[in-house]
């Protein structure tokens, strides 16, 4: 069986934010699988995806203080400034982290770790919106 969908994500601050129950709440085939793969793509370029601690939210504040120091903003050698000082080290961050994530479905669960959560990190101040295509492989 295959299944795939685009969903949507509500817009949220920059940072990195916990979005394993976005997906599963907008994927109930996945109850459907005994065993397959769960794909997770982001169409865009400047956030990507993750997967992490999924308890302490310290992990996240963490995460988002390394990358700005990893990557930081107004370098007088980037070329691409028109969208923001934010956009640039966006690009970077997005490079660095990924675009997909594929995890093994088990008896109807994403079979992840006691303390892995999926990350939808957010390297703009502003950036929207943000679409996944989620494609369901599996019997």
């Amino acid at each position: 069986m295959w299944h795939q969908k685009t969903i949507t994500l509500k817009p949220r601050n920059r940072g990195f934010h916990l979005i394993t129950r976005d997906i599963i709440s907008q994927l109930p085939e996945l109850q459907e699988i005994n065993i397959g793969m769960l794909n997770i793509f982001i169409q865009h370029t400047s956030a990507s995806l993750t997967i992490n601690e999924n308890a302490d939210p310290t992990v996240r504040d963490d995460f988002e203080s390394h990358f700005n120091r990893f990557v930081p903003e107004n370098e007088p050698y980037y070329r691409h400034t028109l969208e923001g000082s934010d956009d640039m080290p966006a690009h970077i961050k997005s490079s660095i982290l990924g675009a997909s994530l594929t995890i093994p479905i088990t008896e109807g669960r994403l079979n992840m770790g006691t303390w892995q959560g999926v990350y939808l990190c957010e390297h703009r101040n502003h950036g929207g919106a943000r679409r996944l295509v989620l494609t369901l492989q599996g019997e």
